[in-house]
């Protein structure tokens, strides 16, 4: 996963699993326009939100940090 940026990996994780930007942002506690804010790669997701991303969707951190290619 080398040089691929949050929101390449954010795309493809709603992809894969059939997530819309609604429902993904809802899941998590925040509103569909932030999403779309990391999906267009003008923000990313801090700490506290990174947390809650893996522990929603039972996925690594890593895997939305870019470490690991597996989302779990």
């Amino acid at each position: 996963m080398d040089n691929i940026s949050f929101s390449e990996i954010l795309e493809e994780f709603l992809f894969e699993h059939s997530l819309t930007q609604t429902v993904f942002a809802q899941r998590i506690g925040i509103k569909q326009s932030q999403v779309s804010e990391w999906l267009k790669g003008k923000a990313k997701p801090g700490y506290d939100m990174l947390k809650r991303m893996s522990v929603e969707f039972g996925v690594s951190a890593d895997y939305f940090l870019g470490i690991t290619e597996k989302a779990k």
